[in-house]
């Protein structure tokens, strides 16, 4: 505990540092506040009568409210939340990887760098319009009585998808605030926030739940709380797993100076994908629960396999596909090729290893075994909130046993600490840990 205390001492007596996170603080403050304002010409009060607040929860939509922090469910001005930013910048990421134009630019370094911000933003701006217009149409079907008369329907409309878009543009504006002015990676604070904001009430609604029973429901909750921070050690455990790979640098001597000669190490992740994995898996699950709804069958046993994600058959599929992503995803971002001629111009070679393409198909060779284990640790993260709503876990905490949510909160939260720790040792301060260290950036990049 004394150790703890002299640690935020450190902290607070950095200037800089102190700013940064007062800074974030208030900007996560101002988030959070504009997440409760509702969007003009609705009746906040009689919004969560029909239902529109149900089914904001469940499926693909209550995937979205989770990354809005409740916005969503709220027909707030942030409603859209961070999501069409994120989905324009992963947009982006794939065509950086997919069409010359913007591999060139990426080459570019910093001004390279701010145009793909410029096609990004424009991008942010279209995506949102869409969706706008989208959620414009699902309030009015599940939530018309909640529209004030006195707007006329072109004029609510109009507005709306004004407010909605200026809403998701101030939230970018935060983030970027975030990573320039505070601490930590904005846009994946801001949904970090969000997240964490349902878990009291989760936790509340379980305890109250398990509370009632008259058979053990105290012990039952206390052993899902221990089980809870089991599966929270396990995902730090997967974010910040490494596979060293030694490098070593030639020697070169210009006159009486030496260069090279020393041993570095390549970090390569086990789980370099981070979060996208799941995201894409669920995206896909979600096209036929989606189709349900136009189903005349309801009955069918297709349709009752992805209608519940407590069922074995959903699940199965699921980790499947979570698995067939985190190949895909590591495929895209990671590039053997690359680091090894990268290696080859600087003099560095693996040792027992041919610099050039067998040193490629080496650093391949490696990647592939160590995602193996990630991804079907990954894919049980995945599934495991389907489990734990399966043996009665309340619905809303057992989103917190694995999926999403808790991977977001344990990669930001990683690295948010991990940055605090970099400023405190700059200073010849003590970092965070007595042992160890908080290793490299763990937040998911687009996340």
């Amino acid at each position: 505990m004394k150790k703890f205390i002299e640690t935020i001492k450190n902290i607070w007596s950095i200037e800089d540092l102190r700013n940064r996170i007062l800074t974030t603080l208030l900007l996560v403050l101002i988030y959070r506040v504009g997440s409760y304002i509702a969007l003009p010409g609705i009746d906040a009060n009689s919004l969560g009568m029909g239902e529109f607040a149900n089914k904001s929860e469940k499926g693909i939509l209550g995937l979205f409210n989770m990354f809005a922090g409740g916005s969503f469910s709220r027909a707030s001005i942030f409603a859209l939340g961070i999501m069409p930013y994120i989905s324009a910048s992963i947009a982006i990421q794939l065509l950086t990887i997919a069409v010359p134009y913007f591999q060139k630019l990426q080459k570019e370094g910093e001004s390279g760098r701010k145009k793909i911000n410029q096609y990004t933003r424009v991008l942010t701006v279209i995506v949102t319009g869409f969706q706008a217009s989208a959620y414009v149409a699902f309030l009015k079907q599940q939530s018309a009585g909640s529209i004030i008369p006195e707007y006329g329907s072109a004029f609510f409309w109009l507005t709306t998808t004004v407010v909605l878009t200026a809403g998701t543009l101030f939230v970018m504006w935060l983030g970027e605030k975030i990573t320039d002015k505070g601490i930590g990676n904005g846009t994946s604070i801001i949904i970090m926030v969000g997240i964490l904001a349902r878990l009291p009430q989760a936790i509340i609604q379980e305890f109250s739940s398990r509370n009632a029973q008259s058979n053990g429901g105290a012990m039952l909750f206390l052993i899902e709380l221990a089980v809870f921070v089991l599966i929270t050690i396990g995902l730090i455990l997967l974010v910040q797993g490494t596979r060293k790979i030694p490098v070593n640098y030639a020697k070169r001597i210009v006159g009486n100076k030496q260069f090279g000669g020393v041993r570095q190490f390549i970090p390569l992740k086990v789980n370099a994908a981070g979060v996208m994995p799941i995201i894409f898996a669920q995206a896909i699950m979600f096209i036929p629960a989606t189709a349900i709804g136009f189903a005349t069958d309801s009955n069918s046993g297709f349709i009752r396999i992805f209608s519940d994600h407590t069922n074995g058959w959903y699940n199965l599929i699921y980790a499947v596909l979570v698995i067939v992503f985190t190949y895909f995803y590591t495929a895209l971002i990671f590039n053997p090729t690359q680091m090894a001629d990268e290696m080859k111009r600087n003099n560095g070679f693996v040792p027992g290893v041919k610099p050039g393409q067998a040193t490629a198909d080496y650093i391949g060779a490696v990647m592939d075994r160590i995602t193996l284990p990630g991804a079907f640790f990954l894919a049980l993260v995945g599934i495991l909130p389907g489990i734990a709503a399966a043996v009665n876990i309340n619905s809303n905490f057992a989103t917190f046993f694995g999926g999403t949510s808790l991977l977001i909160m344990v990669g930001v939260i990683l690295d948010t600490l991990q940055q605090i720790e970099s400023q405190l040792l700059m200073r010849h301060y003590d970092g965070l840990m007595s042992t160890g260290r908080i290793k490299g950036r763990t937040a998911p990049a687009n996340v």
